[in-house]
């Protein structure tokens, strides 16, 4: 991301449209990628987009200058898409996680060589972005993120082996589908 320039920010302290304006359109694009990752489809992530500007807005007084804005207004962005995906699960159909089928050829030892993959950055984040909920939210919070097994359980209300459950199977199941699209044999996701 981009520097902000301090007097956009100024503006948007003091409440002013034109300056709200301008740090939207300067950060919207990167934000949206961030959302894109979280949500089913781009008008999902325009909707947690908006969503989240408007706490950026209405919460900016409380940054504290402790690093920097566009950091601060990250972690807005992914804590917007955690509630968004919350607030929308209980009008979803459900499915145990651990129930969903996964298509692994036997074939896939994880320890032997590996081959280079050559996927678009485009065709990843649809993979990424058709993986079921809950490993999608866990495989972007943990490796985006960077968040631990113990924040993640914490921020979805999930145990540390759910979680830990669900990157793996999230990463299988990432590896496999780059199979079927590349034709290569053996992928880990890491």
């Amino acid at each position: 991301m981009s520097e902000v320039d301090r007097k956009i920010i100024e503006g948007v302290l003091k409440g002013k449209r034109h300056a709200q304006s301008l740090l939207y359109k300067q950060l919207a694009p990167s934000m949206l990628g961030i959302c894109m990752r979280y949500a089913k489809s781009r008008d999902e992530a325009e909707d947690i987009v908006q969503e989240g500007f408007i706490k950026i807005f209405t919460k900016i007084s409380g940054f504290r200058g402790d690093g920097s804005i566009e950091g601060w207004m990250k972690r807005i962005m992914v804590n917007t898409a955690i509630t968004y995906y919350k607030k929308n699960l209980k009008h979803q159909y459900h499915t145990d996680i651990s129930k969903i089928e996964e298509t692994l050829s036997s074939e896939n030892n994880w320890e032997d060589e590996l081959e280079e993959v050559n996927i678009s950055k485009e065709k990843l984040m649809a993979l990424i972005q058709g993986l079921p909920d809950g490993y999608k939210m866990v495989f972007n919070l943990f490796v985006f993120e960077q968040y631990s097994h113990k924040d993640i359980a914490d921020t979805l209300g999930v145990s540390v082996n759910t979680s830990k459950s669900q990157l793996s199977k999230a990463r299988r199941l990432l590896a496999s589908r780059i199979t079927q699209i590349t034709g290569n044999k053996k992928i880990v996701i890491a």
